[in-house]
């Protein structure tokens, strides 16, 4: 699980989007904050489906003030092909070295069918304009989980 707590500073990092455009954090944050989601690899099941409910749901977020921005370990080309297959309306970043999963603590032991192996655990970070995290979602469940992270905007809104 990742050792990174509500109320820390998210690990800044500097990756390449979609386009191979180089990108910050800092240079992703929203209004309000970002929305930052870790998925294990493009074009599966579980993945597609969260990635179309981010996307049927961009305008709530950013209405709300939030970016969302997923991160992988596939490539560029991959996430090209994913969002146009998939007609994305936000970024996906290119972690292909790891770092940015291993900084944010999601590159873990994973086991499936008995077998054990390293990946990438579907966690979804809320962070705030300080650049420090709001809220920490590990072992996503996909379901619901966008209307999950619009209550907990909302309620932070009301702090």
């Amino acid at each position: 699980m990742s050792n990174l707590k509500e109320g820390a500073k998210a690990p800044s990092f500097t990756s390449v989007n979609e386009e191979g455009q180089k990108v910050s954090l800092k240079d992703l944050v929203g209004k309000k904050g970002l929305v930052l989601y870790f998925y294990p690899k493009d074009q599966t099941p579980g993945c597609t489906t969260e990635a179309c409910d981010f996307r049927d749901n961009f305008a709530r977020l950013k209405k709300e003030g939030y970016n969302v921005v997923g991160v992988s370990k596939d490539s560029v080309k991959s996430h090209q092909k994913f969002i146009e297959k998939q007609e994305l309306n936000f970024t996906l970043l290119a972690d292909e070295d790891g770092s940015i999963c291993e900084a944010y603590g999601v590159w873990q032991l994973k086991k499936f069918m008995g077998r054990e192996f390293m990946g990438i655990v579907r966690t979804t970070f809320l962070i705030g304009t300080d650049l420090k995290i709001q809220k920490v979602y590990p072992k996503v469940s996909v379901k619901g989980h966008v209307d999950e992270i619009l209550g907990d905007i909302k309620a932070i809104d009301k702090k």
